[in-house]
C-alpha cells in the first residue's frame, strides 16, 4: 500500500523538522529513522488484503508472511549493516587522519530499532483499515447509483 509508505516517510520528514528544526526534503526516500516505511506499507498491504479477501485466505497468509519477513530484516541484518557501516566509517576517520584515504562515507542509516518497526506496524494498520473502508464505501456508493 503505497499510502502507508508515504504517510510514514512523511511522518519521518516530520520528526526530523521537529528534533533539528531544518526541512530536510531527502527524507522522503530514506530508509531507516522513525517510523519504519517499509513496516507501514507490508502492514497496510496485509491489513488490506485481510479486509478484502478474509484474514483466513491464502493471499492474507502470504502477505502476512511477506510483512513478518519485511519487518524482521529491517530490524535485524539492515539495522547491523548501519551499526558496521559506523564502525567502518569511525576506523576510516582514525586512519584518514594518518594516511590519505578516500573521504567518502558509507551510509549508516539501513534499519530501524524495534520501536520503529513496531510505530510502523501501527501506522501500516491504522492506513490499510482506512484505505481500505473508504475505497470500499466509495465503492458502494458507486453501485447505488448505477441502480
Amino acid at each position: 500500500m503505497f499510502f502507508g509508505w508515504a504517510i510514514a516517510q512523511g511522518t519521518k520528514m516530520l520528526c526530523v523538522l521537529y528534533y533539528s528544526g531544518k526541512l530536510d526534503f531527502s527524507y522522503i526516500v530514506s530508509t531507516g529513522g522513525m517510523p519504519s516505511a517499509h513496516s507501514a506499507m507490508v502492514t497496510a498491504l496485509a491489513t488490506s488484503v485481510g479486509m478484502v479477501l478474509g484474514f483466513a485466505s491464502v493471499e492474507f497468509t502470504m502477505s502476512l508472511a511477506f510483512a513478518l519477513v519485511v519487518m524482521f530484516d529491517a530490524s535485524t541484518v539492515r539495522r547491523a549493516a548501519g551499526q558496521q557501516a559506523r564502525l567502518l566509517n569511525e576506523i576510516v576517520d582514525e586512519l584518514f587522519k594518518e594516511h590519505h584515504l578516500s573521504e567518502r562515507k558509507l551510509k549508516e542509516l539501513l534499519g530501524h530499532t524495534r520501536m520503529e518497526v513496531f510505530m510502523g506496524l501501527l501506522m501500516g494498520l491504522v492506513t490499510g483499515i482506512m484505505v481500505t473502508s473508504l475505497g470500499t464505501l466509495i465503492s458502494e456508493q458507486a453501485s447505488l447509483r448505477l441502480r
